[in-house]
């Protein structure tokens, strides 16, 4: 499970990863192992070069905001803060090279309870 060769073994991998956050106390360094297993799987398997060149391309602040919709289930019309569902698409999607505003990072912070600094682009140097 540490050498991640196939999608069988990711698979069986994540639900050994699921059991094992139950106790992650006493499970914490085979966690780490397991989880940079999973990351270098995921970064390098055919399977998810689409995803991962599609998010590579993404503004940090909108996967943020992605992934908080997908987790607490909003659709474009849930998020008053960013204004009508037509803006709220357009960021979503970089139309017009629209971006997410402080106004808006503070108001979606204040919302979901996370920092600011989440929405921010990574600097990867």
């Amino acid at each position: 499970m540490t050498h991640i060769e196939k999608q069988q073994d990711h698979e069986q991998t994540l639900a050994l990863m699921d059991e094992m956050v139950d106790d992650y106390d006493a499970n914490k360094a085979l966690i780490d192992i397991l989880s940079l297993s999973i990351e270098h799987w995921e970064e390098h398997a055919d399977e998810f070069a689409d995803f991962t060149a599609a998010l590579a391309e993404m503004d940090n602040g909108i996967s943020v905001l992605k992934n908080l919709m997908a987790q607490h289930h909003l659709g474009v019309a849930d998020l008053p803060e960013l204004g009508s569902k037509g803006n709220v698409s357009k960021l979503l999607n970089g139309v017009d090279g629209k971006k997410l505003t402080c106004n808006h990072i503070e108001a979606l912070s204040r919302r979901f309870g996370v920092s600011p600094a989440l929405f921010f682009e990574r600097n990867e140097d």
